[in-house]
């Protein structure tokens, strides 16, 4: 895990590729390139990628992308997935009114 997180490694420059328009994560539609050009700008965990493009946190919450994010990111790291540690998740929050709570103790007595 330490060659991941090695921010003084070069990982070369920034190249477009041609399927760099590809939307990857549906749901913020981020695309291939967008994820590329942050594992370039210096984002080498998946953690990082999520906070700073979002992905994974749309209604899915990554289940159609995470593997796709992950091999883009290792893809540009030269590492094997394997070695990317999962990114930090979290359900999904929701404001709930206070009656919910109520009928749920009256259903428990």
């Amino acid at each position: 895990m330490g060659q991941v997180n090695d921010r003084s490694r070069d990982i070369g420059a920034f190249v477009e590729a041609p399927d760099d328009d590809m939307v990857i994560c549906r749901c913020e539609e981020i695309t291939k390139g967008e994820i590329r050009r942050a594992v370039h700008d210096g984002m080498f965990t998946l953690t990082e990628v999520r906070r700073y493009l979002r992905t994974g946190m749309g209604l899915c919450q990554g289940q159609t992308c995470a593997k796709l994010v992950k091999g883009i990111v290792a893809r540009e790291l030269g590492v094997s997935p394997a070695e990317l540690e999962p990114a930090t998740s979290r359900a999904p929050m929701r404001p709930i009114e206070m009656r919910v709570f109520a009928n749920e103790a009256k259903e428990g007595e």
